[in-house]
């Protein structure tokens, strides 16, 4: 059974296998994204879905349900406008209006205690919608 580490809040527990597939995408670049689920029954979170290298910011958008919380990791390459070739890594906070107000609040006490594990955000986004955390909002927050 894989090591879990203790959450801060809420007695969330995070899998092993979180912190080793940031470790991937952010290291060794095998995905763009990965999205996290939280298992009411066991109170863990754990992967829900890597992207696979190819994937971009719409296979991140696909992956995200529409009446259930996520959060999400996604690793965004740019050329600045001098010319430089950068990442940033987002975390993102999906929380829908047709999720369920239970899941809501779970995921909202629960995302400092992952969000401080995984050692390399930039920037963080909270959506409602897919436009509040759209392509665009993503490259405007990376200048």
């Amino acid at each position: 059974m894989a090591m879990a580490f203790k959450m801060a809040t809420e007695g969330m527990r995070v899998k092993q296998e979180c912190l080793s597939s940031f470790m991937e995408m952010k290291w060794k670049k095998k995905s763009r994204f990965v999205v996290f689920k939280i298992d009411e029954k066991s109170r863990e979170v754990m992967v829900d879905k890597m992207g696979r290298p190819g994937e971009g910011y719409e296979g991140l958008a696909a992956s995200l349900p529409t009446d259930d919380c996520r959060y999400a990791v996604f690793d965004f390459d740019f050329v600045s406008v001098d010319n430089c070739q950068k990442s940033k890594m987002f975390f993102i906070a999906w929380s829908p209006a047709a999720s369920r107000i239970r899941s809501k609040i779970l995921y909202a006490t629960s995302k400092q205690g992952l969000r401080r594990l995984l050692d390399g955000i930039h920037y963080e986004v909270q959506a409602t919608d897919p436009t509040e955390m759209g392509f665009d909002i993503i490259k405007e927050r990376a200048k």
